[in-house]
């Protein structure tokens, strides 16, 4: 049998956020990083620039939102390397304060992206890491504060430890029909669809874990969402507090857990501490 080098993935990767992370990995992960990117021309752009620095990333594309570009990504991953060692789901989108797009379709396109494609991500990419692997969720402060204006019902069952992965996505279902409807805010829902999107991530992340620890219990796989910070890229705008290299600091902490680490696991993290849910 040969031996395959470690991997990492990182979606999103060809900037902001997604590219301060692949370049930490690059310096700091025992194998091959993979900068993953919706646009090929970005990311080999992208790769190249990581070059310049003495670095030497992989390049492979990936649409979170195509299931064949998912499944191109899961084949090419079981052929080079027989499996993922660490997964980093930061690809995301967001409208604008001023967008004028109306609220529905924001919800159906921000959740199509934030959620159903991270999630579609996972559904192929999870049977595929390995012992000690290390699955890193990006998610957002913004999920924490959207779960502060759901109806008490709905945050009785975003916080439940027994939520099942087909009642989130009943739930998240839901908000676009609600959305379509302009019910959404009468039926307890946030005026604030990439808060939604993201308490999608946080929860998946931890029916996920709940998952993991189940079915596989002695192989120490560490899955966690966290929250970057509000970070100064394309998605938020120049006044944001932090670059994206301090943005990267939380993710690449649980990216580069130890293999002996008991956790955390299963929790929402935020400047490297777990924040209550």
């Amino acid at each position: 049998m040969t031996a395959h080098n470690r991997v990492a993935v990182v979606t999103g990767a060809n900037k902001g956020i997604g590219f301060a992370i692949t370049r930490e990995l690059c310096r700091h992960f025992s194998g091959d990083v993979v900068l993953a990117a919706r646009d090929a021309e970005r990311g080999q752009a992208a790769v190249q620039q990581l070059q310049t620095e003495g670095l030497s990333p992989r390049f492979h594309q990936l649409d979170i939102d195509d299931p064949q570009s998912i499944g191109a990504l899961r084949d090419f991953l079981r052929r080079e390397y027989g499996g993922l060692d660490l997964l980093v789901n930061n690809a995301a989108i967001a409208f604008k304060d001023a967008d004028p797009t109306p609220f529905h379709v924001q919800a159906e396109v921000t959740l199509k992206t934030n959620f159903f494609g991270t999630r579609n991500v996972c559904t192929e990419l999870l049977p595929l890491i390995k012992p000690q692997g290390r699955v890193v969720n990006v998610s957002s402060e913004a999920s924490v504060i959207a779960l502060k204006y759901c109806s008490p019902e709905l945050q009785e069952k975003f916080r439940n430890d027994t939520i099942t992965e087909e009642e989130l996505v009943a739930l998240m279902n839901k908000f676009i029909e609600d959305a379509k409807k302009g019910v959404h805010q009468k039926e307890g829902w946030p005026h604030h669809a990439y808060g939604v999107s993201k308490i999608g991530v946080t929860v998946l992340s931890r029916i996920y874990a709940r998952n993991l620890s189940a079915q596989r219990p002695g192989d120490k796989i560490l899955l966690n969402a966290c929250c970057p910070g509000w970070v100064r890229t394309d998605m938020t705008g120049p006044n944001a507090t932090k670059s994206p290299e301090e943005g990267a600091e939380t993710p690449v902490y649980l990216a580069l857990l130890p293999s002996d680490a008991e956790g955390p696991h299963g929790q929402f993290v935020m400047e490297k501490k777990v924040e209550q849910w």
